[in-house]
This record gives C-alpha cells, structure tokens and sequence, in this order.
C-alpha cells in the first residue's frame, strides 16, 4: 500500500514552520499514543505514522530531501530509509521532550528509562574517485563497547539480581517542590533505571559492556559522493541494561582527482591543445573514469573554451540505473617561445589575416570606433 503523504499526514501544507510541524506533531501524538489507548492497535500505527512523518519534517536536510524525491529519498538503498526504525526506542525520547514521563498519569517501572539504547558511533573513510566510481569493500576497524558475555549486559553477577533503588523507590524519577512547581528529575542513585547493583559483574565491574576492537567488511555502493553517510544498524555501542545497540555512522570523503573534478553525476576536465590543432582539428584520445580512452574529434576552428560531451562517461548514479556525462572543456595553448622558422611563418599567416580581415574581429573595431568618436 502507497505510503501518505508526510504534510497530509500532520495536516499542514509545505510553507508550514517548523514549529507549526511541532505543534501538529504534538495534537497527534497526544491523541494517539499507545500509553493513552492501550490495545488500539489502530491508534499505534497513526502515532508511528505522526511520528515517522515528523522525524523526517523536523529536519531541514530531511525536509528538502522529501520535498524533492518523496518518499523515495528514504526507500532502500538511500541510507535513511524506516524499513527497520525502532519506533519505540527512537520516539520516546522525542516524547518524553514535549511531554515529560507522567503525561497520561503513567509512570515507568523498575529499571525502565526514556532509552537504554546504545550511543551511535562515527568513522570516517576516505577513498579514491576510482573506489567512487567502482564501489568497493573496505574493512576498516574500530573501537567499541559491546554487551559483556559473562552477565549478558545486565550489570550483575551470574546468579544474582538488582535490588530496588531506596532512594527513588524503583520510580527511576525523583520529585522536588520549588514554591507553586512540582520538579522531576533523574534519580541520581540509579541514574534513571530503579534499580541497583548490589552484587557487580566482575568482567565488566557492573556496567554491562565491555571495550572491544571491532572489524568488520564494509560494501561502498557505487556512485557515492564526498559527504555521502551510510549508517550500519546495530554496529554503534551496546545499550545499557541490554538494551539495543547504536547504529555505526560511515561519513565518506571522496579524495580530489589529478585530472577529473567531480559535480553530482558529472565529470568535468580541461583538455589542452595546440594552436594549430584547434585552427585545422584534429581527433585525440582521452582519458575516462573507467580506466578507458575515448576517441574525440575535434573540429576545425575550434574556439578556446569551447565545451564537449562523453554521454554516459561520468559517474554512476547512486540511486537508480545510469551514468552522468563527462564535459571536456578545450584550452587553446598559445605558444610562449617560438623558433626562428615558426615565427617566419606566423608572419606570412599574419599578412594573409590582414588581406582579409576576420569578420567578427572587424566588426568589433567598428563598433570601438563608433564608441570613441562619441565619447
């Protein structure tokens, strides 16, 4: 069934604010958030529906992505697609950001927080324009913390359970009053969880991870870019109390080139020639991105600056079928130290020019001279 649309969905039009998209967000979320219809099955999916729709309208880069491609700018392949988004993790916190933890009169268990999912992590990769272009499988290695094997990331000792927080009574929340407010804040004891360690592990001293080095095999789709990030799901850090790990963020920076410069899908190069070659043409071969050649003509009376197009030389695209263009831009080289004989025959050429004058080089001193008898 074909996903809604995102502004349809909030029921606000494109030129909507940021904080109107909130506003909308939040009656939706209000309305139909699991905690406030338990067993509505239906009224959980409009709540991940809002909140899916707002994960992507709340973000400029997000927003502009959308409003350009649609949804296929989060489909498979497009590094930000909700195939697999942990909505109950991801959200919650989002929530808890506008409403606070007590807002249908709920309050969380022992040992619950707003998220025990591990942090994300980042690792930058730098490859080739070739790599770019080819794609590639690059192992890279990393450190991490993954969830301790001795007590499967709970914190205690094989055997041994976590007792109820004393000073937050298991709530995980502690109150104070400041004149007419009501203030809540993390327990400090359990750090938010209601429970306490009584009895740590001792591989991983009662955190529930352990540091590790990590080496994995990576696959650079081609066609990527330099800014391009492709993010590995459960690759970041372990969560705590066993919670989900974070996600592997991979930032890519594509390397300059000797003799391609790169926009987009399309290559772009100066190619050099003679005077005489651009006067007379002439057919060169010239380099390709593939490691190829390809032979071009160049015509007679080619002017310099002059640019031409390899359909189907340039990159490949990263999303969908195709290849961009490569542009060959012609720079005309004036000879700077010329011999006694090319010198006696750029002469004779010169007197020739003379007896019969370019028609655009007249045109143009008419025109000048049109212009100093006037001033």
């Amino acid at each position: 069934m074909a996903k809604r649309d995102y502004y349809e969905i909030l029921g606000v039009n494109k030129s909507a604010s940021q904080e109107d998209i909130k506003k909308a967000y939040r009656k939706l979320a209000l309305k139909f958030h699991p905690d406030k219809n338990k067993g509505d099955k239906k009224s959980e999916e409009k709540f991940k529906e809002a909140s899916e729709a707002y994960h992507v309208l709340s973000d400029n880069k997000r927003k502009a992505n959308y409003d350009q491609f649609g949804h296929a700018a989060f489909e498979s392949g497009g590094n930000q697609g909700f195939g697999n988004f942990d909505f109950s993790s991801s959200f919650s916190d989002l929530f808890e950001d506008f409403f606070g933890d007590d807002i249908f009169g709920n309050t969380r268990g022992p040992g619950r927080r707003s998220s025990n999912r591990g942090n994300d992590l980042r690792y930058d990769i730098n490859i080739s324009l070739e790599e770019a272009y080819k794609g590639n499988n690059k192992k890279i290695n990393y450190t991490s913390y993954k969830r301790c094997s001795r007590c499967s990331g709970q914190g205690s000792e094989p055997g041994s359970k976590p007792k109820q927080c004393e000073y937050c009574n298991g709530r995980g929340k502690v109150r104070s009053n400041q004149g007419f407010f009501t203030i809540q804040q993390t327990c400090p004891q359990c750090s938010g969880y209601g429970e306490t360690i009584s009895n740590p592990c001792r591989q991983c001293n009662g955190s529930g991870k352990n540091q590790s080095q990590e080496s994995i095999s990576v696959k650079i789709p081609k066609g990527v870019d330099d800014g391009t990030r492709i993010r590995l799901t459960g690759k970041g850090e372990a969560g705590q109390k066993g919670g989900a790990s974070g996600d592997l963020y991979l930032f890519i920076s594509v390397d300059n080139h000797s003799i391609f410069k790169r926009s987009d899908e399309n290559l772009f190069y100066e190619l050099p020639i003679t005077f005489s070659d651009a006067a007379l043409g002439t057919t060169v071969q010239v380099p390709s991105i593939d490691g190829g050649k390809s032979k071009i003509k160049i015509p007679a009376g080619t002017q310099h600056g002059k640019q031409l197009r390899l359909k189907g030389k340039g990159m490949p695209l990263l999303r969908g079928a195709g290849y961009g263009d490569l542009y060959i831009r012609i720079v005309t080289e004036v000879p700077v130290s010329l011999t006694t004989k090319q010198k006696q025959l750029l002469e004779e050429f010169r007197k020739i020019e003379e007896s019969k004058p370019n028609p655009v080089i007249k045109s143009f001193f008419e025109k000048a001279k049109k212009f100093w008898k006037s001033s």
